[in-house]
């Protein structure tokens, strides 16, 4: 086996992490905190924890897709994973190769939801009252954060991070 280098070591343990957190924080809501039974739990006043079960991908499109759209949405992830995978192993720098790290970790955790039950877990609720109507965002679980927040590294990086050095 190859020696992976420090970068590439750290992507893979993020993504280790990610996936752990996902799933514990989920099995831990559905199973010990019991958040089928309780119902939303306000948190804060812009902060519920309800149990959303997303048959779809992205904000629930396609989630009348049945068990064959679920099975094609899997294979879908796992190709991507693979390919971040990749690019995990070719990454030039640590902050690119974290983010891919979050992503695919997040990418795996939601898959073992599709796979397991059917659906992914989402559980966090944001929203905001204002001049008496309260407006909610998606709801969404950690892995989903991840997800966001790989993204927005992966853009910093390329936008903003460190310019390659030039070849002769």
């Amino acid at each position: 086996m190859p020696p992976t280098s420090p970068a590439l070591r750290a992507g893979l343990l993020t993504a280790l992490a990610t996936l752990i957190l996902d799933q514990a924080s989920k099995l831990w809501l559905l199973f010990v905190f019991d958040i089928g039974r309780r119902g939303a739990v306000a948190v804060t006043p812009f902060f519920d924890l309800v149990l959303a079960w997303n048959t779809g991908i992205s904000y629930g499109w396609f989630s009348d897709s049945g068990p064959v759209g679920q099975m094609v949405l899997i294979a879908v992830k796992a190709a991507a994973v693979v390919a971040l995978a990749i690019w995990m192993a070719k990454s030039q720098t640590r902050l690119a190769t974290v983010a891919l790290g979050l992503i695919i970790g997040g990418a795996i955790g939601n898959a073992i939801d599709r796979f397991a039950w059917g659906a992914v877990v989402d559980f966090a609720l944001l929203h905001v009252e204002i001049a008496g109507q309260t407006y909610n965002w998606y709801v969404f679980n950690l892995a989903d954060v991840a997800i966001v927040a790989g993204v927005a590294a992966l853009l910093y990086d390329s936008f903003l991070g460190v310019p390659a050095a030039k070849a002769p």
